[in-house]
């Protein structure tokens, strides 16, 4: 009976016991980031991403002191949100008004944003008259594609769209369809208005988020001694630390 019991204990002990740190996670919960400095990477964020009412919000609650205008933030948000609804024509006249040169500098851009209008045009002709996609295409993408093996690879993957129906469609033909090419649009767009105006293309958190992982895979391929899973922190992870986003 004795033994039983001294097993029973043991069992019990052992299974709530809380298992030791890694000396890594002990070393990184010694290291407290200012929160002043996670705040102004989260303004930085707002700002870069073209959220303006809330970068103002979250300057006054966060007590931070006012940053410098930045005089594209309303545009690049008006920019996005119609890409993101799919008014593309908009988005392109906006952006021709914010800054008329930039699309005529960067054939790249504006090729992803016709050819993004003509997707919502095939989105909008489907059991319908296909006429206004395919006079589209051939009046706006085919003349650049003429000269270009990759629009030309690109624009005759579009037209695809018109020939099989939506429930037949293979996956790369779907992801056309997909709100994430909107999203990744939108993206590319802001990060060209930002490089041209502000000489940067996207949020200091970005940046650091990569370096951050470039540093673990350098560290794992030199078998550092490092946790199975390092966790960001950002929702206040089981490591001792604070939620990255603080007021």
């Amino acid at each position: 009976m004795d033994l039983h019991r001294r097993v029973q204990s043991q069992t019990s002990s052992t299974s709530t016991a809380t298992p030791s740190k890694h000396a890594f996670e002990t070393r990184v919960a010694d290291v407290k980031s200012p929160k002043s400095d996670i705040n102004a990477l989260i303004l930085d964020y707002l700002m870069m991403e073209g959220y303006p009412k809330a970068a103002e919000k979250f300057q006054k609650e966060a007590n931070l002191k006012p940053r410098q205008e930045d005089p594209t933030i309303n545009a690049r948000q008006q920019i996005q949100h119609a890409i993101h609804v799919g008014d593309i024509q908009k988005a392109i006249s906006d952006l021709n008004e914010l800054d008329p040169g930039i699309l005529d500098s960067d054939p790249h851009l504006h090729f992803s944003l016709l050819r993004l209008q003509l997707i919502e045009l095939i989105r909008n002709a489907r059991g319908y008259d296909p006429s206004a996609a395919i006079n589209f295409a051939q009046e706006k993408l085919a003349p650049r594609a003429a000269s270009n093996e990759q629009f030309l690879k690109e624009l005759e993957k579009t037209m695809a769209l018109l020939i099989f129906p939506a429930d037949k469609l293979q996956p790369d033909l779907a992801a056309l369809l997909h709100s994430d090419l909107r999203r990744n649009t939108a993206a590319q767009v802001n990060e060209v208005v930002l490089q041209r105006h502000t000489e940067r293309r996207e949020a200091a958190i970005r940046q650091l988020v990569r370096m951050r992982a470039w540093a673990e895979a350098s560290c794992r391929s030199k078998k550092r001694n490092l946790p199975d899973r390092i966790e960001l922190g950002l929702n206040g992870d089981d490591n001792g630390h604070d939620p990255m986003v603080t007021t």
